[in-house]
């Protein structure tokens, strides 16, 4: 990804503004076993006290990669109960990465993260019915599947 998704200025711009990357060999010890990284590249998405809440193994397109970047930052809002904050990265990667293998996740935790900021549940189920009509059989749409119910 060296040669060809990382000075993408587009990726610059991102690690720049809201990430603090660390490069670590994925036989380089400890850290390489403290985060159980088995292949290159592995990105993964820590928060400030080291726990990790997002992770990318492989290698991917620019686009790919941003949305996918987008999302462990999103994801790690929400995991603090953050949901303003989530979903402001979550309308980022569905308004400029939404046919990438990131958007359906981003459906899904847009509804949740609406659901629990608010207690309305129609966020829930306009989750599922935009799945179904956008990514009918992937696996953020079968997980949405009961909220059809709403």
């Amino acid at each position: 990804m060296d040669a060809v998704t990382y000075p993408e200025d587009k990726v610059v711009a991102l690690f720049e503004a809201e990430m603090i990357p660390l490069r670590v060999a994925f036989d380089q010890k400890p850290l390489s076993q403290v985060f159980n990284v088995k292949w290159t590249p592995t990105l993964v998405i820590l928060d400030q006290e080291g726990k990790e809440h997002h992770r990318t193994v492989g290698f991917l397109s620019a686009d790919e990669l941003l949305a996918s970047l987008l999302l462990g930052i999103a994801k790690t809002h929400f995991d603090a109960d953050r949901f303003e904050e989530a979903l402001k990265y979550l309308g980022r990667v569905l308004e400029d990465f939404p046919q990438t293998a990131s958007a359906p996740e981003a459906i899904f935790l847009r509804g949740v993260s609406q659901y629990k900021s608010t207690n309305d549940p129609k966020p829930l189920k306009a989750a599922y019915e935009e799945l179904e009509a956008k990514f009918p059989g992937n696996e953020w749409t079968k997980r949405a599947y009961p909220y059809r119910l709403i």
